[in-house]
């Protein structure tokens, strides 16, 4: 597996090595072992999930705070997705912005996001399959979000607005700027 830093480092990109032949391909979809050797922290996994959707449905920007803050680790198994992780920890250096990266059940690749992130993802093919880890049970009490339309955060969608379909959550969001319901940085949100 291959570990890449995004510009807000602690957002990882994982890659998988693809072992194919002519019955197909294999791929180890996760090692705790080395994704806690290159984290350099501990990391323990206790649900996985899995949505499937059409062309256009945006989901998130979500998160859950504290003691149920979640670690997610993203991929796509078919179709194709933009991922994409906000800086949501007060105080931080990248405190609002973000990073971008194509998942495809072609290219395998993964995107870790750590406590301190709200996390969204757009669907640019019909009938994709999008399945994630996380750290922490969901929680509804402690699950909160932000808008996907918060033009201070300069998220820059593949799809026109009229083109997206969201749940009516996701259409109420605040800002960024309107919720105090956020994390602070400096703060080790794994111990």
């Amino acid at each position: 597996m291959k570990f890449t830093r995004m510009e807000i480092s602690d957002v990882i990109v994982i890659e998988p090595k693809i072992h194919k032949d002519e019955r197909g391909y294999f791929i180890e979809t996760f090692r705790v072992d080395k994704l806690e050797s290159f984290l350099g922290y501990k990391i323990d996994f206790c649900q996985d999930n899995e949505s499937k959707s059409s062309k256009g449905v945006l989901r998130g920007l979500h998160y859950q705070l504290p003691p149920f803050a979640q670690t997610k680790l993203v991929r796509v198994v078919v179709g194709r997705v933009l991922d994409i992780a906000v800086d949501i920890r007060k105080g931080s250096p990248t405190f609002g912005k973000h990073v971008a990266v194509e998942l495809s059940g072609e290219n395998r690749k993964q995107l870790l996001v750590p406590r301190g992130f709200a996390h969204a993802f757009v669907v640019l093919e019909d009938n994709t399959i999008f399945a994630y880890k996380v750290d922490s049970y969901y929680s509804p009490e402690y699950d909160r979000g932000i808008s996907y339309a918060d033009k201070e955060l300069a998220i820059s969608w593949p799809l026109p607005s009229e083109e997206l379909k969201l749940s009516t959550r996701d259409t109420s969001q605040p800002k960024l700027h309107e919720t105090d319901e956020i994390f602070e940085y400096g703060v080790d949100h794994y111990a």
